[in-house]
């Protein structure tokens, strides 16, 4: 891979690095690390390290990660698919630690697809607080989506807009915002090839301008006293140390918190050495930068932001002004959730009719029953119906208005006939003691690659686990070594599979 790098970069980073750069070219030749990440939303580090058969080495700068050695294949494993680990490249865990999410924290994603970043958020939030995930970008929000459903989380929402917009919605409201900029992708020249080739000298300059404007609007969201991380996976410093310090001058009241940490962390570059790099030569993993900033004014309670921000965003929303972001007129949904996890713009109507109606009202006492039978509790948050399709929201529709909201919460499920059909997303964030039925397959046998590949299966009734009270016939939470897969119905015996042919077993 050092011969193929382009000259013009080896020369800025001989620059750069002096007697350092033959040792990082020679990193090059190296392969790269793979690594997972716990997901302690569904299972403790502990529990998994008995539990899996992979050889796991701990990452130094993330407690819930580990290395994983050549030739591993963690994808293809019941685990994965049960969602008990995020496949993730090492370094890449080093932001999100560097944030100190809190339970009950309000968190920003800015830049958020594919998600394995806010996967590592909502594990820390311990599904307490707020997860605000974002991507610009529409095509790849949907695998933002499908990683927050996969790995069980309940107070997450994805939305497709822009920086500003967000800013305008949400001011002051943040506790904790992440930026995982959009970069030249220097630090990923030895994990993708392809990254190389669409790298020129003018790319890191074209970065860096869009870099300048996403941190200026998060820095309208983020609450007093907020942290704000701010991240890339390239060396240049135009998008790094040059990028944090133009932030400094224009914005006083914030202040770069110096990082410390394991001894992986090397200084940023002169005078914001408190920053830090995770360079390839040093550590393993790929080439990281990271900057902690703090707004340094004194903390305000959630609800002292609420009403601030209730003032801001009345002034900005009656302010139509070229260049201001206008927020959309209320109970206008973008769109509903559709089969496939995305949204379709022709079903708005329908929305707004069954708001107006008795059909919201009857599709909410189907889903009462539903809960009733099947769980025995009743999730909390707000019911957000698009169409037929309801989610359970940590913020109220109000909120959401004129966003583009790709899921506006944790999706359950849809009405279908007056009956209430639970979504596989509702499965994947229960616990096995959450269900009313329930049945473990174990990962080391057929029946677990068989339900993941959407097969019926056999299981007498005894291995079904059913509260007191409950019937047998219904709908089970099908689970794999003691952990939420998804849905199956039983009767008589029979399992019908209920896992969705978009996710299974290739």
């Amino acid at each position: 891979m050092a011969a193929q790098l382009p000259s013009s970069f080896s020369e800025r980073m001989m620059d750069l690095l002096g007697t350092d750069y033959n040792q990082f070219a020679d990193s090059y030749k190296e392969t790269p690390n793979g690594g997972v990440r716990v997901n302690t939303l569904k299972i403790s580090v502990e529990k998994l390290q008995a539990l899996s058969t992979l050889e796991l080495e701990p990452i130094p700068w993330c407690p819930t990660g580990f290395y994983t050695e050549d030739g591993a294949r963690p994808g293809k494993h019941p685990h994965y698919h049960a969602g008990l680990y995020y496949i993730q490249e090492p370094s890449a865990m080093a932001p999100v630690e560097l944030l100190d999410v809190q339970p009950g924290d309000r968190v920003l994603d800015l830049c958020a697809a594919p998600g394995g970043k806010s996967t590592q958020i909502s594990a820390k939030l311990s599904g307490e607080g707020l997860l605000v995930t974002n991507d610009l970008h529409p095509e790849r929000t949907k695998a933002l989506a499908k990683n927050l459903e996969l790995y069980g989380v309940r107070n997450g929402i994805v939305l497709n807009e822009s920086p500003d917009h967000i800013a305008v919605a949400f001011p002051l409201y943040f506790d904790k915002i992440l930026i995982d900029a959009p970069c030249s992708g220097e630090g990923m020249f030895r994990k993708d090839e392809d990254m190389v080739k669409q790298w020129d000298s003018g790319t890191p300059a074209k970065y860096a301008a869009m870099q300048r404007d996403i941190l200026r609007s998060a820095a309208t969201a983020l609450a007093p006293g907020g942290t704000l991380v701010y991240s890339t996976c390239t060396f240049a410093t135009e998008e790094n140390e040059e990028i944090i310090a133009e932030f400094i001058s224009e914005h006083p009241q914030f202040s770069v918190i110096t990082v410390g940490g394991t001894g992986s962390f090397a200084p940023g570059f002169g005078e914001l050495s408190g920053t830090a790099r995770l360079w390839p030569h040093k550590v393993k993993g790929e080439g990281h930068f990271m900057a902690v900033l703090q707004h340094v004014g004194p903390k305000v309670s959630a609800e002292e932001r609420d009403q601030a921000e209730v003032k801001l965003s009345a002034v900005t929303r009656n302010t139509n002004k070229k260049g201001t972001a206008h927020i959309k007129s209320a109970n206008k949904p973008e769109a509903r959730r559709g089969k496939e996890g995305k949204f379709s713009n022709k079903s708005a109507a329908g929305a707004e009719r069954g708001r107006q109606g008795s059909g919201e009202e009857q599709a909410l006492a189907a889903y009462g029953d539903f809960i009733k039978d099947q769980l025995g509790w009743e999730p909390k948050g707000y019911p957000i119906f698009f169409g037929d399709h309801l989610y359970i929201s940590p913020l109220p529709k109000e909120r959401l208005n004129g966003l583009k909201a790709i899921r506006p919460g944790w999706y359950v499920g849809h009405v279908r006939n007056g009956r209430f059909i639970p979504g596989h997303p509702m499965a994947t964030a229960l616990h096995p003691e959450e269900s009313c039925r329930s049945v473990s397959l174990s990962s080391t046998s057929n029946e677990a690659i068989s339900y993941l590949k959407g097969e019926t299966l056999l299981i007498s009734q005894e291995r079904l686990s059913i509260k007191i009270g409950t019937t047998q016939k219904g709908y089970v939470l099908v689970c794999i070594d003691g952990y939420s897969a998804g849905w199956g119905k039983w009767q008589d015996g029979v399992l019908k599979n209920e896992y969705p042919a978009g996710w299974r077993w290739m």
